[in-house]
């Protein structure tokens, strides 16, 4: 390796990525003497900040080598996601023109017009909870699980030779990412004496955590500059999203380190309001106290008939 490859090196991932798994270990294995609520509490935000790290190295950070940046997250102390898969939907999230478009979009939450009057009405009614910040921390993760699961068993079974391709890059994903988690396990079912079910508890709180940031990163608006979502808090939340709550910093500057993006927003702070027309929130406590029990809107997609 050259030395102008280590000189371009982000080293406060580098450093951050080592944080995160030293806490994650430290309450795997020291921590059986902890309240079960604190220990729940430590790792799911060391999932929080485990899973905004694979975000980094899905946008090509800390360093030029994409085999070496995956590595760095490898051990799926996140358990849920393949990192191949959120890669793949999450860049595709991205390189659509349609942001919030239930067909071209992967990460949207909206459902076609059409979709949702199909829907059984007690599957309408936990999507309209779920469109609720309440909502989206108590039933959310198991409906963002379960999307992954049926959308990516969907994929491995659609047959047809044009699939054949998208179905062996689900497969590579999951053959990566599943001996990770049986290493995993087998290493905590020998060194760890904390009870199963706090792990579950624990996976499952850093993935509410994590909703929390993409309740409303985007809106369907028929401008697509209108779309994409600021939220000036620079608290604790914050920095466990990596600063992700600068939305529109990220989809203008995807490959912008998490710890440039405060400082850039800044520096064009009235130029990207401008260009997103205002949608705007001060921080993620007016988004608990407008949203909390009221949905931020209808589940069908205004323009997607």
């Amino acid at each position: 390796m050259t030395k102008d490859f280590f000189a371009r090196i982000e080293w406060p991932t580098i450093a951050l990525v080592v944080a995160t798994y030293a806490i994650w270990f430290a309450f795997a294995l020291a921590g059986e003497g902890l309240n079960p609520l604190l220990w729940i509490a430590g790792v799911a935000i060391a999932t929080v900040l485990y899973w905004s790290l694979v975000h980094e190295i899905v946008h090509g950070h800390p360093t030029q080598n994409t085999l070496l940046n995956h590595a760095l997250v490898y051990v799926p102390i996140g358990w849920v996601y393949a990192l191949g898969r959120f890669r793949d939907g999450h860049l595709q999230h991205h390189a659509t023109g349609e942001l919030t478009d239930p067909f071209d979009d992967p990460e949207s939450w909206y459902l076609a017009q059409r979709d949702w009057k199909d829907l059984p009405s007690p599957i309408r009614m936990l999507m309209t909870v779920n469109n609720t910040l309440a909502g989206r921390l108590t039933v959310g993760p198991a409906i963002t699980i379960w999307r992954m699961i049926a959308g990516d068993l969907s994929l491995m079974l659609k047959p047809g030779a044009a699939s054949r391709s998208r179905r062996g890059s689900v497969a590579l994903a999951w053959a990566i990412h599943v001996p990770g988690v049986v290493l995993l396990v087998l290493a905590l079912s020998h060194w760890s004496t904390v009870p199963a079910w706090q792990y579950f508890a624990a996976a499952y709180c850093g993935v509410a955590i994590l909703l929390i940031r993409t309740f409303l990163e985007h809106q369907a608006s028929g401008d697509a500059e209108e779309r994409t979502v600021i939220i000036e808090d620079r608290g604790p939340l914050a920095f466990l999203f990596l600063f992700n709550n600068f939305h529109v910093v990220h989809h203008t500057r995807p490959c912008l380190a998490w710890y440039r993006i405060p400082g850039f927003y800044r520096r064009h702070r009235a130029n990207f309001i401008r260009r997103n027309n205002g949608y705007v929130y001060r921080s993620y406590a007016d988004i608990f106290r407008l949203y909390f029990f009221k949905p931020k809107e209808p589940v069908a997609h205004p323009f997607v008939a």
